[in-house]
């Protein structure tokens, strides 16, 4: 028998859960009747995320219309490097919480409205444990590992790298400088989860990133076909 007061802390855990899914079923709805396509991007602080979206927004200008959502505990730093690239962002700060939920994605979202096509990138706040459990809506969910972190990382964060619909190995640039085993890597990464899609990048040299570019340029014209089919 669960001791008692166990019990209620799973009773505690699946209710915030089955709350936030239902948030993040009517973001969904959301992004769908906008024809948006939202990417939940989810890494350790310091891999390289926000370098990675602005030159994502910058190589991607007149090609795709990116807004940001920036998620951090405190302090407006991400928000404002992303304007700086043109790019509109608004700045979530989660004080002592260490995820964004989909109730504060949705308020980000009626300051951000995206327009009609366009991508939301939601920089998630910087932790390999916690935004795994949170569906915020998205179309995808993206983790980016930098090397300088350790090749170990899939297995020691199973969950993260399990919901990850993509893998960005970022920071390839350093590979000369830092121990790090890359085929290590990707292979616990495909043991934790075979789907996901590994690219190889430097998100500071430019190295690698048309994999990427490629990949996120295939879910807008899926999202165009789909939308041409439901008019």
């Amino acid at each position: 028998m669960q001791p008692r007061g166990r019990a209620q802390v799973v009773n505690l855990e699946r209710q915030i859960l089955a709350k936030n899914q239902l948030a993040a079923e009517r973001n969904r709805g959301w992004f769908a009747g906008r024809e948006v396509v939202a990417l939940n991007l989810m890494s350790s602080p310091g891999s390289g995320k926000t370098t990675l979206l602005e030159r994502t927004i910058r190589d991607l200008a007149g090609q795709a219309r990116i807004n940001v959502i920036e998620g951090d505990q405190a302090t407006t730093y991400d928000a404002e490097r992303i304007r700086a690239t043109g790019c509109k962002a608004v700045q979530i700060n989660t004080g002592t919480g260490c995820h964004l939920d989909a109730e504060m994605l949705a308020r980000g979202l009626e300051v951000l409205q995206p327009p009609v096509g366009s991508v939301v990138m939601i920089e998630n706040v910087g932790n390999l444990v916690c935004p795994a459990l949170f569906d915020l809506g998205e179309r995808a969910k993206v983790v980016i590992l930098s090397v300088t972190e350790g090749d170990d990382k899939p297995l020691k964060y199973p969950h993260m790298f399990q919901a990850a619909d993509v893998v960005l190995l970022n920071k390839i640039d350093l590979l000369p400088h830092v121990q790090f085993d890359v085929q290590r890597c990707v292979d616990h990464a495909c043991r934790v989860n075979a789907r996901a899609r590994i690219y190889l990048v430097s998100a500071t040299t430019g190295e690698g990133m048309e994999g990427w570019y490629a990949w996120l340029k295939s879910l807008l014209a899926e999202r165009a076909v789909r939308a041409e089919v439901e008019r």
